[in-house]
């Protein structure tokens, strides 16, 4: 299977809002403060509204009450901002190109888990900012809907197939790519800024080269997902690439605590965006 059909078909199929773009634009501009951005955040009222819930949700676990747009830019910042703008485009755009093949919602609960899973992860390793991770968990299977609208044949194959092993190798073994290699490329041609875009396209099956933390980080979050539908564990997945674990370094007491989190936290913050 190529990639470069399946990105064709996003990119015709789904442009960014105009808000997602002038908000880059704004944050890359250094003539432009917070109040500009706030402005520009105000002018998109169910944005608004996201930045806000999600300022005041666990996701950044800030201890008052947030109220207005300028203050949650303050606390959380312009960046996690753009990447809450990014989470909400990335549940449109998956409407966008949904199918029967997928139940909907069970797909979002993953994504979203996958995001809060990379985002914790990431902030136990202290590794700058981890908010990042958390759109980059959620991207990360956008072409998953591309490949089950375009391909129904091979994806029914691919879902109805019962072995326990790492995300990366059997979605390579189906389709000879990677979900989020294709998705690295797909936003790319969005023109998502590079900190996104690569380490999607990175993430390839065997590892072109030793995984970055960045990479480990996103790979494990994934792995995480697939072990907790089928209630399995990791140590178990066949062709689980164990580089990953030893790079992100944390004890299975942490990974536990992440677990237990992003149980408790993936439907409300799913709800939010998807609201």
């Amino acid at each position: 299977m190529s990639i470069k059909p399946l990105v064709k078909f996003a990119s015709k199929s789904f442009t960014l809002p105009d808000t997602c773009v002038n908000l880059r634009a704004a944050l890359d501009d250094p003539k432009k403060d917070l109040s500009d951005i706030a402005q520009l955040i105000s002018v998109d009222p169910s944005l608004s509204a996201k930045i806000l819930k999600l300022a005041n949700s666990a996701l950044f676990r800030f201890p008052s009450q947030i109220e207005t747009v300028t203050k949650a830019l303050n606390v959380i910042g312009g960046e996690a901002a753009y990447n809450i703008s990014i989470a909400e485009t990335a549940n449109i755009a998956f409407k966008t190109f949904n199918t029967p093949v997928i139940n909907f919602a069970e797909y979002w609960h993953k994504a979203v888990m996958c995001g809060v899973i990379a985002k914790s992860i990431a902030q136990q390793k202290q590794s700058r900012g981890s908010e990042r991770f958390f759109v980059l968990g959620i991207l990360q299977g956008l072409s998953e809907l591309i490949v089950a609208s375009k391909h129904t044949e091979s994806y029914t194959k691919y879902i109805n197939d019962q072995s326990f092993v790492a995300p990366l190798a059997k979605q390579q073994r189906h389709f000879g790519l990677t979900f989020p290699e294709c998705s690295g490329h797909i936003i790319q041609e969005w023109k998502l800024p590079d900190s996104l875009v690569l380490p999607l396209q990175k993430l390839l099956h065997p590892a072109s080269q030793k995984m970055s933390l960045e990479e480990s980080i996103l790979y494990v979050a994934m792995s995480m997902v697939a072990c907790e539908s089928i209630e399995g564990e990791l140590e178990d997945m066949a062709s689980f690439n164990q580089q990953a674990l030893e790079t992100v370094g944390l004890s299975d007491e942490d990974y536990d605590m992440i677990l237990s989190y992003s149980r408790l936290e993936t439907s409300k913050i799913a709800n939010v965006i998807n609201s």
